[in-house]
């Protein structure tokens, strides 16, 4: 698991951002990508009616962009990265799909930046809303300790443990029961309370999916800008997700789950490798999707952790949140750790005697 920045930190800049926010929903009619002279791509907006403006397009939403109009990612990155002439090439490209497949979509905006280009049915619940709610709660369970969050482009993260909720998975092996509240404001995640599990013996993470909330972004139809901004609708919408987020958080730390997971991984430490460790490592990394060099990562801590068992495999999974400088391939890894602990045991099969 990775530090991250403090709780103190993650609230200013929670705070910082609120005033850079800009959303406006606009008609691909009334779009334009450009290229300026330093090569920044941008999208004017020339919509009757309203404030237009030139907006520099961040790197998620330039690949929203490319999804929707189904321009290949490869050959549309490769025209951003590319000559003066590639990215007018690509602004061409945007701007007939623009203009050959109109419909209105709503634009995200921080610092003057477009941060996303979504649909108009997205729902806008924003980071402060979560952490407005989340923290008062998390502050009511008994000696909580914040051991890691973090505000990244896409997602927003708080994980927090709960040390009088805990047990042993072997004999000096404790581990904590915790939770991870996260949510995106930029169409990459759904705002989610999840069960987290906190391994003392390494300071690794592990996120279960078994109990948790997810509440997609998914709301009504937004027409128009004087929609978009209308307060008490939106207040409206989001309560229900909001108080729901509220009760989850509170009952996220529950003893009796908490004690099935443990047993679930005390089972693991049973179970050996009988085959090739490097082909186990092999075969698991492509299960949990991990690169070639990830997987060499997982097999340098399963060596370090000298524990040729099921569980040891998962740890040196989670272990590689610790070594990845992006936080939310971090994250990633903490997930990881949640999908080997329920696979099948015909998966764990292949795993373990792989030769």
């Amino acid at each position: 698991m990775q530090v991250g920045i403090s709780l103190q930190q993650l609230a200013a800049q929670i705070e910082g951002a609120k005033s850079l926010k800009h959303d406006l929903i606009a008609h691909t009619s009334a779009l334009e990508m450009g290229v300026d002279d330093d090569g920044v791509a941008r999208i004017d907006v020339h919509a009757q009616g309203m404030a237009g403006g030139s907006y520099p397009v961040r790197p998620i939403a330039h690949s929203q962009i490319g999804e929707r109009l189904a321009i290949p990612a490869k050959y549309y990155n490769r025209l951003l990265a590319g000559t003066p002439a590639d990215r007018g090439l690509l602004a061409s490209n945007v701007n007939h799909w623009f203009a050959t497949k109109p419909e209105k979509r709503m634009i995200r905006t921080l610092g003057g930046d477009v941060r996303a280009f979504l649909s108009n049915r997205y729902q806008r619940i924003d980071h402060e809303e979560i952490a407005s709610v989340a923290l008062p709660i998390l502050a009511e369970i008994p000696d909580v300790k914040i051991v890691s969050c973090q505000m990244t482009e896409a997602r927003l993260y708080i994980q927090a443990v709960a040390p009088r909720i805990s047990g042993e998975v072997k004999v000096g092996d404790r581990v904590q029961a915790g939770v991870i509240i996260s949510n995106s404001e930029v169409g990459l995640g759904s705002v989610s309370v999840r069960p987290l599990i906190y391994r003392l013996a390494c300071l690794n993470g592990m996120i279960i999916a078994d109990g948790a909330f997810r509440a997609y972004h998914v709301g009504r139809q937004i027409e128009d800008n004087a929609a978009l901004w209308a307060d008490d609708t939106k207040r409206a919408d989001d309560r229900a997700v909001l108080l729901k987020v509220r009760d989850m958080v509170r009952a996220s730390v529950d003893d009796v789950r908490f004690a099935e997971t443990v047993g679930r991984m005390s089972e693991l430490t049973e179970q050996r490798v009988t085959g090739d460790p490097a082909k186990a490592v092999e075969v698991l990394g492509r299960k949990v999707g991990a690169s070639e060099s990830e997987r060499g990562g997982i097999l340098r801590s399963l060596i370090e952790g000298a524990d040729l068992s099921a569980w040891g495999l998962l740890n040196a999974v989670t272990h590689q949140a610790h070594t990845v400088k992006d936080y939310d391939r971090s994250i990633e890894f903490e997930e990881a750790g949640g999908a080997v602990l329920s696979m099948s045991r015909k998966d764990w099969r292949e795993i373990l005697e792989a030769a």
